[in-house]
């Protein structure tokens, strides 16, 4: 019988790869994905965080941001002792309490959180709710690996969305905590050097310049009501310093991190170049980048958990402490 002519003989069609073949693609893929998005960061930090763009990233604020601050500031240390609270019964097993705990709101999203959080999903990430990068670094790493045959399945895509996608959002959300932080720890430094340049005391907070002024308008009204006259009054009050009363301590430090919580909202014009020049942006972002890709690696979620809240939440306490201490 004659040989079949095996060169004319048809070629096996390209089947869809086994679900293994696509995951380990997708993690190769991943790898290079991210590992991209890490070398996005300094130009990133130097066209936003720096001027004159650090004038565009916050100017957003102009406007009803002056308000969100404050709500904002007032609302960090009830989070903050939330996120405290879920890890330390996070392996409890009380389920019900974590997961009430874990619905607690982070507090109000201002325009400068959502700007830059734009900025990371469209910029650093290359995400957007019609495409993300990832896919097409997925999409090529298979194609290359089946020879230009790879079938793009729609659902491919559709899996790639569902599992990058939740990790993105909550990474976000943290990142959004950051900036609050950073704002209260901005507003912390504020006051200690306004407390030693203008009254010549440590004053390491809002609660601390609030009694100090309310000390002055104690001192101020005693003398100026001083039986023999203002100025002796002023000496005297100068040696036996008046206690002010509750009402004037209370409306002291109120209008002062009133006041404090509103300059929180364009803050940023000050503390991101600072961070951007001492590398804070950096670590940060390179941070999110890293528990972004272990999460999507391990399938899990919520590695990125920043510790500047609670670095504001510590100058709170001493505040409060040194405050109280006098």
């Amino acid at each position: 019988m004659p040989k079949a002519n095996t060169l004319n003989a048809p070629v096996p069609r390209q089947q869809h790869p086994a679900a293994e073949d696509i995951e380990d693609a997708l993690l190769a893929a991943a790898h290079s994905y991210f590992d991209d998005c890490r070398q996005r960061i300094p130009g990133f930090i130097d066209r936003h965080f720096n001027y004159p763009g650090a004038w565009h990233t916050n100017k957003v604020a102009l406007g009803l941001d002056i308000l969100r601050a404050p709500l904002n500031l007032i609302w960090a240390p009830i989070y903050a002792g939330a996120c405290l609270l879920k890890f330390f019964i996070r392996k409890s097993g009380r389920q019900r309490l974590y997961r009430f705990l874990d619905r607690i709101p982070a507090g109000l999203d201002t325009r400068v959180q959502q700007h830059v959080s734009e900025l990371i999903y469209t910029e650093l990430l290359q995400t957007s709710e019609q495409a993300s990068a990832l896919e097409d670094y997925v999409l090529a790493a298979l194609q290359q690996s089946y020879s230009g045959q790879y079938p793009a399945a729609p659902g491919d895509q559709a899996h790639l969305r569902q599992q990058l996608e939740p990790l993105i959002e909550d990474a976000m959300l943290q990142y959004q905590v950051t900036r609050t932080a950073s704002a209260d720890i901005t507003n912390t430094f504020a006051c200690t050097v306004l407390g030693a340049f203008a009254f010549q005391k440590f004053t390491p907070g809002g609660i601390g310049v609030g009694l100090l002024l309310a000390s002055i308008l104690a001192k101020t009204i005693a003398a100026r009501d001083f039986i023999f006259g203002s100025f002796l009054g002023g000496l005297y009050y100068a040696a036996f310093p008046p206690t002010p009363s509750l009402a004037t301590s209370f409306s002291s430090v109120l209008i002062v991190l009133l006041g404090l919580a509103a300059f929180a909202s364009l803050s940023g014009l000050l503390a991101d170049p600072i961070q951007a020049g001492t590398g804070l942006h950096r670590r940060r972002l390179n941070r999110l980048i890293d528990h972004l890709e272990d999460d999507f690696r391990r399938k899990t979620r919520g590695g990125f958990r920043p510790k500047d809240q609670f670095v504001a939440r510590v100058l709170d306490m001493f505040d409060m402490v040194k405050s109280n201490l006098g």
